[in-house]
């Protein structure tokens, strides 16, 4: 079966990088499935799974938005974060969840940004989802 080389990159480093049979994610626009052969495409990606179909095997990657450039024979995707389904930390994810909740909580609090604490509260689901399966 063709493949697709698949990168995943973070301003911290690599995060992934294998040749795939299909690629499924999030875009802003709205779900992209990416199989060999795909048209030149950019996309800015939502908070969201990335899916790595190998054989019987999906790998998951959990993005924190970012930008995916496709290519016939490759998939780049530059992310502002991204984990590996296997590499989260559960325990992190959840506090980091709660501490997002409090915040949006406290509405009458002019110094709490609700922007960035309902982005993190996003993150931090997204991130105990993909190690739950529940996506």
């Amino acid at each position: 079966m063709k493949t697709v080389n698949v990168h995943i990159v973070t301003p911290d480093g690599p995060v992934y990088e294998a040749d795939v049979e299909m690629v499924s994610t999030k875009a802003k626009s709205g779900e992209l499935g990416i199989l060999p052969g795909h048209i030149p495409t950019v996309a800015p990606l939502a908070i969201g799974v990335v899916r790595l179909k190998k054989g019987a095997q999906t790998d998951l990657v959990a993005v924190s938005g970012g930008f995916l450039e496709v290519r016939p024979d490759k998939v780049t995707v530059l992310a502002q974060s991204a984990e590996k389904a296997d590499e989260i930390d559960v325990e992190r994810a959840e506090k980091a969840k709660q501490r997002a909740e409090e915040r949006l909580r406290q509405q009458n609090k002019d110094e709490i940004d609700h922007t960035r604490a309902e982005l993190a509260l996003k993150r931090a689901i997204n991130r105990i989802n993909i190690t739950q399966n529940k996506f």
